[in-house]
């Protein structure tokens, strides 16, 4: 094993430890596709390399048990499929976690799990879809107070659009694939978030919690360093 230029290699994997210098967190870890040997080996890597959290996402209970294991100090979320060491410090920047149905609760549970991991504090709203928009209002100013919305919903994919038009602050859609046979496995939803009225409203890949995640992480990181700067000019 050799250090060269921002990255280990390890003969089978080059795991990037830069990348926490880089973005501010260490790369994630996907596990569909890897034995335990391989997520343990680079897990161990990223964790002397870096300070911050390490993620590994999409981890299936037999492994998440098997890895943490071999790596002690790990944390475990079945539902959200993520485990996890150093979880980051709170960085005061509120994400709403907005679900429409209950059905799309495994996705809810990665992007909050993920957001909470990198720091960010997270809200979650579920079971507000757009065929009852009752329940949606009733959380409206619990919407327009957050820093970010994560929207997630699949069928039709319209509940992003309604709360595109209800907030100002950045609104990050996720189609997921719940729906029935002209849903299309999400695509549906995607093509009607991606064509949304509601200008502003960004989306990322079907059932993608964590992209949606990683997402408001970058935006919390500019939101930061503009806070920096206010109070370096005081």
């Amino acid at each position: 094993m050799s250090s060269t230029d921002g990255f280990d290699d390890l003969g089978w994997a080059r795991p990037d430890t830069d990348r926490e210098r880089r973005i501010g967190l260490p790369e994630v870890v996907y596990a569909p596709g890897k034995t335990v040997e391989q997520v343990v080996g680079v897990v161990r890597r990223l964790l002397a390399a870096n300070t911050g959290p390490v993620l590994v996402s999409r981890v299936e209970p037999d492994m998440a048990a098997r890895v943490a294991e071999q790596v002690p100090g790990a944390r475990h979320d079945p539902e959200a499929r993520l485990l996890h060491w150093r979880p980051a410090a709170r960085v005061g920047f509120e994400v709403a976690v907005v679900s429409a149905g209950t059905s799309d609760g495994p996705v809810a549970a990665e992007a909050s799990a993920v957001a909470a991991a990198v720091g960010l504090t997270v809200h979650r709203v579920t079971d507000v879809g757009v065929a009852g928009l009752h329940r949606l209002l009733a959380e409206r100013d619990r919407l327009a107070s957050s820093d970010a919305v994560i929207c997630i919903a699949g069928m039709e994919g319209a509940l992003p659009s309604v709360v595109g038009g209800l907030v100002g602050c950045p609104v990050i859609a996720v189609p997921t694939s719940v729906g029935y046979g002209a849903s299309l496995g999400g695509v549906t939803a995607l093509l009607a978030m991606v064509s949304s009225c509601a200008p502003g409203v960004v989306v990322v890949n079907i059932d993608s919690g964590f992209g949606a995640a990683m997402a408001a992480f970058r935006m919390s990181g500019r939101t930061r360093r503009a806070v920096d700067v206010v109070e370096d000019r005081r």
